[in-house]
């Protein structure tokens, strides 16, 4: 039997890390240098909004529109963020992929999955619980 991954269209994309000078050049924000990447490369601006305790911005993919989210606050309180954008805007765990570092990869080692455990990540726990408990969210590991 083969399995087919169902494909939700992406609607938010999040790039999580740490806040700060202190924390700019440390791997916990490859997330967040993956996002302020792909918002170079599509054109993409980010404003700061309160109501979401980050920056967003809005970029095309497919011909799609997709916000970007880059969370103002510790990596470990990511939900607050994400949370506070997914109920404004009504996305679907489905239409989220959260662009996150992965301690065990080594530098450069990329790998998405699709729903599934947190894997002991703090900052994907704490989405998970301001999303009311969902793991059906997409990430993208990076080492």
């Amino acid at each position: 039997m083969v399995s087919r991954l169902h494909s939700t269209p992406l609607e938010l994309i999040v790039g999580i890390g740490n806040p700060g000078n202190d924390y700019a050049d440390t791997r916990h924000n490859a997330g967040v240098w993956f996002v302020d990447e792909l918002a170079q490369r599509r054109g993409g601006s980010f404003r700061t909004e309160k109501k979401f305790h980050g920056r967003v911005a809005s970029i095309a993919i497919a011909q799609r529109k997709v916000k970007l989210l880059i969370p103002d606050t510790y990596m470990n309180e990511s939900g607050k963020s994400v949370g506070a954008l997914v109920k404004f805007f009504k996305i679907l765990p489905e239409a989220i992929l959260v662009a996150h570092d992965e301690i065990d990869f080594p530098a450069g080692k990329v790998r998405f999955k699709q729903s599934g455990g947190l894997a002991g990540h703090n900052g994907l726990r704490d989405i998970s619980r301001l999303m009311g408990g969902t793991v059906a969210f997409n990430r993208l590991r990076i080492g």
